[in-house]
């Protein structure tokens, strides 16, 4: 029997894409009661499952942790073994269940009501016991799954978790979650190193910062290179205000230019004047975009504060080691 891969595969995510354009006819007054229950939750939303539907519930607990809604998964089986005890007044149970009969979980409704907490189902059956005894049922019936045998758990799998997602993202919005909120709750990764991690953090300061005064002759500067080994030089006054720099790309065209006193020569001549700097308080991701877009291709650029007095130096392997890329 000839096996047709790709069309079997195309006509799974055709099936699944319209479970997922059908559920925005249940975008309805449901949603936004159950959208306001969560909002309006004073302790943490429970996600409950068993199943295939056990591992949608602890994605959505994630999702939902990460965006502002202090949330868990409890399975559950160990629930009605003694994980029950996590939940207290004040909590939101949010129960998955495609056929809305799943014992493990009917078992809880008395407890669940008797510990006054709200409880949000998602089911394939808005008349099934499970629904019948939410605060609130969030249908996501889908017309066909997309397993042949219709016994696999696939676009109602996939409903549910499409459901979750546009509760934790319409509940993100009412709260006014913005990135740095989102950057809190991801402060080891990628995401997070970019939206909270600031130059100040990052730059070169103190004795570590080349630097010399504007009357010093180039083998001066070229002491201060050679020691502090950033490739450059930051040229101050005496108020430590900046005037300039010179780079390694400066020393090959002052060489060029003056081949026999190079060494001799004073460093505020051959310095560049009009450089590229950054304030201590801008993210490090900003710092990366404006040396990287720039069209010299900055490695390192002084830090300065408002009357240009020099802070430190930022360079761009110190910004690609911090890990924001």
């Amino acid at each position: 029997m000839k096996k047709d891969f790709i069309a079997s595969g195309m006509e799974v995510v055709k099936k699944e894409a319209e479970a997922i354009l059908g559920l925005q006819k249940h975008m309805d007054q449901h949603f936004k009661k159950a959208c306001e229950i969560i909002l309006n939750c004073e302790r943490r939303v429970v996600v409950m499952g068993l199943g295939k539907s056990g591992h949608i519930g602890g994605k959505v607990a994630a999702t939902l942790a990460s965006t502002g809604t202090p949330s868990f998964f409890v399975h559950a089986a160990e629930a009605i073994h003694g994980d029950f005890g996590m939940l207290m007044s004040g909590d939101v149970v949010l129960a998955i269940s495609n056929s809305g009969k799943t014992n493990e979980i009917l078992m809880l409704i008395p407890h669940i009501k008797e510990s006054n907490i709200d409880l949000i189902t998602i089911t394939s059956d808005p008349e099934s016991p499970l629904a019948k005894s939410a605060t609130v049922n969030l249908n996501i019936n889908v017309k066909e799954e997309a397993c042949d045998l219709t016994l696999a758990p696939t676009s109602s799998s996939t409903a549910s978790l499409v459901m979750g997602d546009a509760l934790a993202i319409a509940v993100l919005r009412a709260r006014g979650f913005t990135s740095s909120d989102f950057a809190r709750s991801h402060p080891g990764g990628t995401l997070g190193k970019r939206l909270l991690l600031r130059v100040n953090e990052l730059m070169h300061k103190g004795n570590t910062v080349p630097h010399v005064q504007e009357d010093a002759t180039l083998k001066e500067a070229l002491m201060q290179m050679t020691a502090k080994r950033l490739g450059m030089t930051c040229i101050v006054n005496k108020e430590h205000q900046l005037l300039g720099v010179f780079t390694d790309g400066d020393l090959r065209r002052t060489l060029e230019q003056h081949p026999n006193n190079a060494l001799e020569c004073k460093i505020a001549d051959l310095m560049t004047k009009h450089c590229s700097t950054i304030q201590s308080d801008i993210l490090a991701y900003e710092a990366l975009n404006l040396m990287e877009n720039n069209d010299k291709k900055i490695m390192v650029m002084p830090v300065v504060d408002d009357h240009r007095k020099v802070l430190g130096v930022i360079h761009l392997h110190d910004i690609l080691e911090a890990g924001i890329v």
